[in-house]
């Protein structure tokens, strides 16, 4: 048997619940498993605030639940790459996957690269999205607080969305493309009975058009009587557009490879298998009767069995063996367990009581504590362990209610980092020439990176202890789904930082020009976290790159300035050698890689 270094027992393409969980058991089992995934690793589920039905788990939402998943297939020696996947050559006994960054050899291959959500075509969907069209409730409803939305679907996503935008719309209009919803009478019965919605069956949207400040009048199409006509809303100037209308499988790949139905998706068989040996699918793109996260997990653990004997065949078939993992952290940690336990002869201590927590020898208690509770102290106490400098939290103040709560909330964390942090803070007192007499600090939104406050400024100590900005900075009060990002913000601006692949941390290296990424975001969105993680890790590890994140609802001048009507707004600014300065403004999640690309973009 020889051993292949640059060989794989199996590559996963695609990083949601599917392939995640083929990860953890592939390498729990100690085969050589590549995770690749071209977006964000967790899937379509990390849009989700609220997951309930995951048995097991009482309550939680779709990015705790799949981090969960890929810090246990990391765990078990799992290995993970941010590239795109662009074909397949599956003949022989040693398969090969291409991707955007280089070639990959495998015997076996299972994908899972889910569906994402469907844009129906009608004119304006592409021209207006995030400037009046979202395809995520959660995300961008306070966007339409006060306002009229149209929600387009007959599904379940449809009917459930469309009464939870009633929080915040006066009222909701859906558009059902047959003569009834297609999902159960109970959850359809929620929409019907809701006096803030109007249902209008067999009606087709065709085109949306925008005036001064917003989308201003849709064009709409009764297919029984083949009317058109123009619906306008009542009661607010401007209205918004919600899409949810099914999810596309994502098989562009596979197109000429494997069997596909009518509708695209992969047609499986027995074990998953596809009609290419060697080949298995996992998850929603797979054709079956139910895409739910449990249903994804279940195809990723039979398919990575079924894959396990296949590699395991391969392998004595043709004499070569990949580099299977041997030491990875859990089997680290289980033989330093097993050899204290031999070397004690005792059993373990008994855990912490509830109400302190240890960690590097510091105890931590939560009575002190007014925004953070137990669990979060004890994370963020590993996280301070971690950092390899100390940081100044460069604090600009105004007058307001909301610099004084932003205040607090550093104060606090600065207190429970054990010295790790300190804060320097920078006011706008009332009635100055920078501030109000409110109080507030006024700023130019023209500006690349405007200086609204309230702000928080990472910093490192420089020669002789003034702070240097690291070029993150967080516009607001960094709380909700922006806690995680900030925290980790920290972690990349003390060092080490989180780990990139190789190439995508050769292409950070490698900007040369003056960059600007500004990110605007809402605490409720639960894409945006990642955006404002991959904009700042680039900034951390380039000083010619500057990442802030601004909490929108706070700065509305900002969302008037790009239109945002949708969370999170990219907007990116680079200046070349010349001092010429390029501005992209982008929507939506995006990876490191990807905001690599948009850099790139930006400077041809």
């Amino acid at each position: 048997m020889k051993q292949q270094n640059d060989l794989y027992d199996v590559v996963v393409v695609g990083g949601g619940p599917a392939g995640l969980t083929a990860g953890l058991y592939l390498a729990r089992a100690r085969y050589r498993v590549l995770i690749l995934e071209k977006d964000d690793f967790g899937g379509q589920i990390t849009i989700t605030s609220e997951v309930v039905n995951y048995p097991g788990v009482a309550s939680t939402d779709g990015r705790r639940l799949t981090e969960t998943m890929r810090q246990q297939a990391e765990d078990f020696g799992a290995e993970f790459k941010a590239a795109q996947a662009t074909g397949l050559s599956v003949d022989g006994e040693v398969k090969t996957v291409h991707t955007n960054r280089g070639d990959i050899r495998t015997f076996g291959i299972l994908i899972a690269t889910g569906a994402n959500p469907r844009r129906i075509g009608f004119e304006g969907e592409s021209e207006y999205a995030g400037r009046g069209i979202s395809y995520c409730a959660t995300c961008d409803g306070e966007f339409f607080d006060g306002k009229e939305v149209l929600v387009v679907g007959g599904g379940f996503s449809a009917a459930e969305e469309s009464v939870f935008l009633t929080k915040y719309a006066k009222k909701v209009t859906i558009l059902v493309f047959t003569d009834d919803f297609t999902c159960d009478a109970a959850v359809a019965e929620g929409a019907k009975n809701n006096p803030k919605i109007e249902i209008h069956y067999n009606t087709e949207l065709k085109a949306v058009a925008a005036g001064q400040g917003g989308l201003a009048e849709a064009t709409i199409l009764d297919r029984k009587t083949g009317e058109e006509r123009v619906w306008k809303p009542t009661q607010s100037d401007t209205f918004g557009v919600f899409v949810f209308a099914g999810y596309v499988p994502q098989t562009d790949i596979l197109t000429g490879v494997v069997e596909l139905n009518e509708h695209g998706y992969v047609t499986t068989h027995g074990y998953l298998e596809t009609s290419v040996p060697g080949v298995y699918a996992a998850g929603d793109l797979r054709e079956k009767n139910l895409r739910q996260v449990v249903t994804a997990v279940s195809d990723g653990a039979v398919a990575a069995v079924e894959l396990e004997r296949y590699a395991k065949d391969m392998s004595e078939k043709t004499g070569l063996v990949p580099p299977r993992p041997t030491d990875s952290p859990y089997e680290k940690r289980e033989a330093q367990k097993a050899e204290a336990a031999k070397n004690s002869a005792t059993s373990p201590a008994p855990a912490p009581s509830q109400g302190t927590m240890e960690t590097a020898g510091t105890i931590q208690t939560s009575s002190r504590s007014g925004f953070f509770n137990e669990a979060i102290i004890k994370q963020l106490n590993m996280v301070f362990d971690k950092m390899t400098r100390p940081l100044i939290l460069r604090l600009e103040l105004d007058g307001t209610k909301l610099s004084r709560e932003l205040e607090g909330f550093i104060d606090e964390l600065v207190d429970l980092s054990s010295g790790r942090l300190s804060s320097q803070k920078v006011r706008a007192e009332s009635g100055s020439a920078s501030a109000g007499a409110d109080g507030k600090a006024g700023f130019d939104p023209a500006q690349s990176m405007p200086d609204a406050r309230p702000c928080v400024r990472l910093c490192i100590p420089g020669d002789d202890g003034e702070p240097v900005e690291t070029g993150l900075a967080f516009h607001g009060v960094p709380s909700g789904h922006e806690f995680n990002s900030f925290v980790l913000g920290l972690y990349n601006a003390a060092g080490p930082g989180q780990s990139v692949d190789a190439d995508s941390d050769a292409r950070i290296r490698a900007i040369d020009t003056t960059t600007e990424i500004m990110v605007l975001v809402s605490l409720t969105c639960t894409m945006c976290p990642t955006t404002v993680l991959s904009a700042q890790r680039i900034a951390a590890g380039n000083t010619n790159v500057r990442a802030e994140a601004y909490d929108i609802s706070h700065y509305p001048e900002l969302q008037n300035q790009y239109h945002a009507m949708s969370v999170p707004c990219i907007v990116i600014n680079t200046t070349d050698a010349n001092g010429a300065t390029k501005q992209t403004v982008e929507f939506g999640k995006k990876s490191v890689p990807q905001i690599l690309d948009l850099i790139e973009q930006s400077r041809d």
